[in-house]
């Protein structure tokens, strides 16, 4: 019989694992790194941002004494992801896990309340799309191409409350991650039948939880909550926001042989927001 401690290293130890996260120095993103780290993944840390990748890699090191690599990317651009994927496979070889955690919004793409779906901005349409959905596309396209020998891999993509539901004002957001959330189907199916059953493709629909982009939109500058904030906690029933480590639970459990017959699923952290009616 397996002790406890046996269990979870069988089933949901990622230890020696090779994980990418795309966007990793975001809220969200530098959090679902740590997981990774900290359930004994090597991770590869793909940002903008070199220097503050580079920081947390090192921060895993010293906290959970696992490697890992920075290397400044633009998701969006193919010769970025070509030269990131050789620096990574010169120094790790193939990876196991990649996490589409890149993504974003603009204010070009956002409708204001004193405008209307004929005032969108269509160039700042056009880089949110293309950040969140061809941002997730290429680096799947680039980055797990090896796994067509290998057959054996882990996709989580990163979709949003706004693909589920109408959300007001968050247009181009919401049609990109609306976008996310069938790639994640199609491409489950394609790799299942494609290359069998070891390589998977799931997504992680986070609710509302405060980032950077999001914080002026839902809060004041006095901490109280906007208008907006205040229906989002009216429509959710844990009447809270998330906060950004409570999406760890559900990434361990996609990237690791406990979910090894799942597949092809959006698995919600919402605090119950998509499962209430507002009654």
């Amino acid at each position: 019989m397996l002790s406890s401690s046996q269990f979870l290293e069988q089933h949901f130890s990622l230890k020696n694992k090779l994980a990418v996260v795309t966007g990793g120095t975001g809220v969200l993103g530098r959090e679902m790194a740590r997981a990774l780290a900290g359930a004994g993944a090597h991770v590869v840390i793909l940002a903008r941002r070199k220097k503050t990748a580079e920081e947390l890699i090192l921060k895993f090191k010293e906290e959970f004494g696992t490697q890992g690599l920075a290397v400044e990317t633009d998701v969006t651009d193919q010769s970025s992801l070509e030269k990131a994927a050789k620096e990574i496979e010169s120094k790790f070889g193939v990876i196991d896990i990649l996490v589409n955690a890149a993504g974003g919004n603009l204010p070009g793409a956002v409708i204001q309340p004193n405008q209307s779906f004929f005032d969108l901005h269509l160039s700042d349409y056009q880089k949110v799309f293309d950040l969140n959905l061809t941002g997730t596309v290429l680096p799947t396209l680039i980055l797990c191409k090896p796994w067509e020998k290998t057959k054996k891999g882990v996709i989580i993509n990163i979709s949003s409350m706004a693909a589920q539901r109408a959300l007001t004002r968050v247009m181009g957001y919401s049609l990109a991650k609306a976008a996310v959330d069938n790639f994640t189907k199609w491409l489950s199916v394609e790799m299942a039948t494609k290359y069998g059953e070891a390589i998977r493709v799931n997504a992680i629909a986070p609710g509302f939880f405060l980032t950077q982009q999001n914080k002026k939109l839902l809060t004041n500058d006095d901490g109280s909550l906007t208008e907006r904030g205040q229906k989002i906690i009216a429509q959710t029933p844990m009447k809270r926001f998330g906060n950004a480590d409570e999406l760890a639970g559900t990434l361990i459990w996609l990237c690791s042989d406990a979910s090894k017959f799942v597949t092809g699923t959006v698995v919600s952290v919402d605090g119950g927001f998509g499962a209430y009616s507002g009654v």
